[in-house]
C-alpha cells in the first residue's frame, strides 16, 4: 500500500510539473515597454504597457503577479490579428481585458476573474489585448469604438 501510494504521489508531482510552468520559468518580468493612450468620452489617459512579444511571453502573461500598479498594465500583439481567447488560471490578479481591433479602437472589454479557467473571448478580430487593472477601463470611461494610441 505503502508503494502504491508513493507511486501515486510522485505520478502526481509530475503531471503537476508537466501542466503549470513554474513561476520562475514564466518569462514575463523585464519585458520591453511601450505607452498606450485611451481615448475615451473622459479624455485621455496614458499607461506603461508592458509588451508579451513572444509565445513563451504570452504564454506566461501576467501569470503568478501579485500586484501591478494602476497606470501599468501588459499587451499581447498578435501578427496577424485573430480571433482571440484568454483565461486567468495562475492568474491571482483580477484584470479587465481590453480587446483591441486593427484599427487601432476598442472592440470590447471584458472582466477577468482571478485563477478562472472561464474563457475570455474577443467580439471580432483583434491586433492585440491589453490586460490593466481590474476596474480601470470603468474608471476611465472605455468603452467599445474608443481609440487606442501606440
Amino acid at each position: 500500500m505503502k508503494l502504491l501510494l508513493a507511486a501515486t504521489a510522485a505520478l502526481l508531482s509530475a503531471q503537476a510539473l508537466l501542466a503549470v510552468p513554474a513561476a520562475a520559468a514564466c518569462p514575463n518580468v523585464g519585458l520591453a515597454t511601450e505607452s498606450v493612450t485611451f481615448v475615451t468620452a473622459k479624455g485621455r489617459r496614458t499607461y506603461r504597457i508592458e509588451v508579451a512579444a513572444t509565445p513563451a511571453q504570452q504564454e506566461c502573461g501576467l501569470m503568478y503577479r501579485k500586484a501591478m500598479r494602476r497606470n501599468v498594465g501588459m499587451m499581447f500583439p498578435f501578427d496577424p490579428p485573430k480571433a482571440a481567447t484568454f483565461w486567468m488560471e495562475n492568474t491571482p490578479l483580477p484584470l479587465d481585458l481590453v480587446f483591441v481591433g486593427p484599427d487601432n479602437r476598442v472592440i470590447n472589454v471584458a472582466p477577468g476573474k482571478p485563477y478562472s479557467r472561464d474563457i475570455i473571448a474577443s467580439e471580432g478580430i483583434a491586433a492585440s489585448v491589453i490586460e490593466l487593472n481590474a476596474g480601470e477601463a470603468k474608471r476611465i470611461g472605455l468603452k467599445p469604438g474608443d481609440r487606442v494610441r501606440r
